[in-house]
């Protein structure tokens, strides 16, 4: 649950620190002071984008953040640890700060996250129901997922969805082959040509490069031949070969160094020169006997290189490139015998339409079951909304083909009173109604969710009286299971909550800041008396509010 909002230098908040514990909790105050400025720094907290104009006016920069509590929590501990995002304690502290020049940077337990990230676990820590949520349940899509959130089987939806592209893919390329059979054999016969002429070639990988080296040396070795008879001449075999020369120099010097032991060194330096000459004179020898002077060996190398040049050439590639266009050829040669398989991609389709319907008729048994369990539950609450005798009935209207939500068309449709017929929720709902039917709804389905924290802002505007008492009695049932905290004008809905926060708005045209204090005893009834009588508040106003708040006693 969350247990801490940090406010820096947001809107009209310079600095604010509220601590929440479990329950329920209210924040009033008068129209303006800033409750739901709280709100909509949790909103960022959890995700939402930052706009300039959010900056309290006149500071470089501001700072949020929030405490919670994630003890018990199996769902968030598990994504933080997979996010690797985890804290020892087993904390969760959310921290985001937004500067003038409009960038906006976010921690989660002190290590950077994105947007993305911080409304991943949002989803997981807040239900945030705005002033304005009720509009949005109009929406056919949004009713759908209302009923599916209910049920518990987004994954469900999920899985179905993915199903029902797979199976227009397969659908696609089944189509696609049928329609483009003559352009696909058209290119079969070119590549097919392709295929045989490189494979009667048969050059290998390093073939090219071998072939050219053989060549080289074949169309060299007159030359070759004269360079290594040389060679071996002047080593070894001539009148003046170094290795006689050498070797009678160190002869003459060993008979020297008899009479002086100093050149003995010098003949030491001397032998491994002689020795080197004598091994390259040897090795020039066997070079030259083994030199190929054949002429034909050489026609055959040079017309196997014109073969495979003449074929790199047509086929506008460098000549090693050949054994990868093979590859190439053959591998799509091999995709467009699979997309001509007619049989082939049609039982795929089947397969993929066949595992669609089944998950859309698991999907249609769920919703069905999930909406007659909410249209239960909504119609309960109506009846204390001051919607006596109405009803609220979710219609599942079969598709003709299942689509990517599954079977069905999901229609919220409802009647105010027992002589209203049912209709469309668009059509047939006030302002006023809609509100109590999505408050309605969003009580419902919050009772078995697994967010542990609900925060509900204004959701109760265009009610009074018995009906904001049974709100509040509703919000207070629910801060039984779970951490809920509500904005609200009315002292109705106030006076059943377990911890009452008041806002207020300290401070001139030229610096105005809003303040939060926890209410209590005298303080909590003088606000309660503020919200029954606005300024004008008598000590028979005061009464009321105590009253008020004996009453939640004794609900409580």
């Amino acid at each position: 649950m969350l247990r801490l909002l940090s406010i820096r230098n947001f809107v009209v908040v310079e600095s604010l620190d509220l601590e929440l514990g479990s329950g329920f909790s209210v924040l009033t105050g008068e129209t303006g002071a800033g409750k739901s400025i709280l709100l909509d720094a949790l909103g960022l907290l959890l995700g939402d984008r930052f706009e300039l104009r959010q900056l309290k006016p006149g500071a470089e920069r501001a700072e949020l953040a929030a405490a919670f509590e994630v003890d018990g929590h199996d769902g968030v501990r598990a994504w933080l640890a997979e996010q690797d995002l985890a804290a020892d304690d087993g904390s969760l502290l959310l921290r985001r700060t937004l500067d003038a020049q409009g960038r906006s940077r976010a921690w989660i337990n002190g290590r950077p996250a994105t947007l993305a990230q911080l409304k991943d676990v949002g989803e997981r820590l807040v239900d945030l129901h705005g002033q304005h949520a009720h509009q949005s349940l109009v929406a056919a899509d949004v009713q759908r997922s209302l009923v599916d959130a209910f049920g518990g089987f987004t994954a469900l939806c999920r899985e179905t969805a993915a199903a029902w592209h797979a199976w227009r893919a397969a659908a696609e390329r089944r189509d696609a082959a049928a329609q483009a059979a003559l352009a696909f054999a058209a290119e079969r016969e070119l590549l097919d040509a392709r295929r045989r002429e490189l494979a009667t070639l048969g050059i290998s990988a390093d073939e090219w490069a071998a072939l050219s080296r053989a060549q080289s040396r074949l169309a060299h070795a007159a030359s070759l031949l004269d360079a290594a008879t040389a060679g071996e001449d002047a080593l070894s075999e001539g009148d003046e070969a170094l290795t006689g020369r050498l070797s009678a120099l160190i002869a003459k010097l060993e008979t020297a160094a008899v009479h002086d032991p100093a050149l003995a060194a010098i003949v030491a330096l001397l032998e491994p020169a002689r020795i080197q000459i004598d091994e390259a004179a040897r090795t020039l020898r066997a070079y030259r006997q083994k030199l190929d002077l054949d002429p034909s060996e050489l026609a055959r190398v040079e017309e196997r290189l014109a073969a495979i040049h003449d074929v790199a050439r047509k086929h506008r590639v460098r000549p090693e490139a050949l054994p990868g266009l093979l590859a190439e050829t053959e591998a799509r040669l091999a995709a467009l015998a699979e997309s001509a398989d007619a049989d082939a991609l049609a039982k795929r389709a089947n397969e993929a339409e066949a595992r669609c319907r089944r998950l859309a008729g698991e999907l249609s048994a769920k919703r069905e079951f999930a909406a007659h369990e909410l249209e239960v539950r909504v119609t309960e609450a109506m009846q204390h909304l001051a919607m006596a005798g109405g009803r609220l009935e979710i219609a599942l209207e079969p598709l003709a083909a299942p689509g990517s939500h599954g079977a069905e068309q999901v229609e919220f449709r409802v009647a105010s009173h027992p002589k209203q017929p049912l209709g469309p929720l668009a059509k047939v709902a006030s302002g006023g109604e809609l509100s109590r039917i999505a408050l309605a709804i969003q009580v419902a389905a919050s009772e078995i969710g697994e967010v542990p924290t609900l925060v509900f802002d204004e959701v109760d505007a265009g009610i009074g009286g018995a009906v904001a008492a049974t709100v509040g009695r509703l919000l207070q049932s629910l801060g039984a299971r779970r951490q809920v905290l509500c904005v609200t004008h009315l002292p109705q809905v106030a006076a059943f909550a377990d911890t009452h926060f008041g806002v207020t708005k300290r401070g001139g045209a030229a610096a105005v800041r809003a303040e939060v204090e926890a209410l209590a005893g005298g303080n909590r009834i003088e606000e309660l008396a503020r919200m029954l009588a606005g300024s004008a508040i008598t000590a028979k106003t005061r009464a009321h509010a105590r009253e008020l708040l004996e009453q939640h006693r004794r609900a409580g």
